[in-house]
């Protein structure tokens, strides 16, 4: 199983201090990768960073704003030139705004795009040049069965991660030649921070049961394998492809 160890890696997780990109980040320290955690709250980070710390993951932070071009490219030379290079990108910074379309506020819209894709640009821009250099490199982008479906009150983040898994083909048909490999996870309905509103929803909870063959809701821990695939050599002719990882949603109607 040795093409699946990370050793000798960094992984640096964007939207990391909790939730799925946490998650992501304690399954490629536990094979064997360094951990560069970012977010955009020094507390939240810092308790994120203890808690990998206590699982014997080797973890430091870098708070820098992933929707900001500037900053994204300050941050990753920095991490470059003090801290050596970044083997993987994790794209996992998201948020959600919750409104019919036609009441849904024109800045809500300009926020949930600067985060959920504008960020996978920035941050994959100033990655990219590094990796090129070094001809290997690793990007997962995070997308989410709405990459594929649809519901109300929720068009523009589906706009955004149908847009997600789109750059990610883009990506691999400029980069994979250079030795790097961009692909993509897919996430259904887990139960995390994001998905906070939903959880608590009682009819939702039980639509969403009765809709996912699986019938339940995914656990965080269910997103370790295919991360570490991913980002290990094991899926180095794997390119421009978006994996879901969705208790069977995507497959039944």
């Amino acid at each position: 199983m040795a093409s699946f160890r990370l050793d000798g890696r960094t992984a640096l997780v964007t939207g990391s201090s909790r939730g799925i990109g946490l998650a992501i980040a304690e399954a490629l320290g536990a094979a064997g990768a360094r951990i560069i955690l970012n977010g955009r709250s020094t507390a939240a980070l810092d308790r994120a960073a203890a808690s990998l710390s206590d699982k014997d993951i080797a973890v430091s932070t870098s708070m820098f704003d992933v929707t900001d071009a500037a900053a994204a490219r300050d941050a990753i030379d920095a991490i470059e030139r003090e801290q050596g290079a970044i083997d993987i990108l994790v794209n996992n910074a998201g948020i959600q705004r919750r409104a019919p379309l036609d009441q849904f506020d024109d800045a809500d819209w300009r926020d949930l795009m600067a985060t959920n894709l504008d960020s996978v640009y920035f941050v994959s821009k100033a990655v990219a040049p590094h990796m090129i250099g070094r001809k290997r490199g690793k990007i997962i982008n995070i997308g989410s069965v709405q990459c594929e479906l649809a519901r109300p009150g929720i068009a523009p983040y589906t706009a955004s991660k149908g847009a997600v898994k789109n750059l990610t083909k883009g990506m691999c048909a400029d980069w994979a030649r250079h030795g790097i490999q961009i692909n993509a996870i897919g996430p259904g309905y887990f139960d995390t921070p994001l998905n906070k509103a939903l959880v608590e929803d009682a009819v939702f909870d039980e639509w969403l049961r009765k809709r996912t063959p699986a019938g339940r809701w995914g656990k965080l821990e269910e997103l370790h394998g295919v991360a570490v695939f991913l980002a290990s050599p094991a899926s180095d002719f794997v390119n421009g492809q978006t994996i879901y990882v969705d208790g069977g949603i995507l497959s039944v109607l």
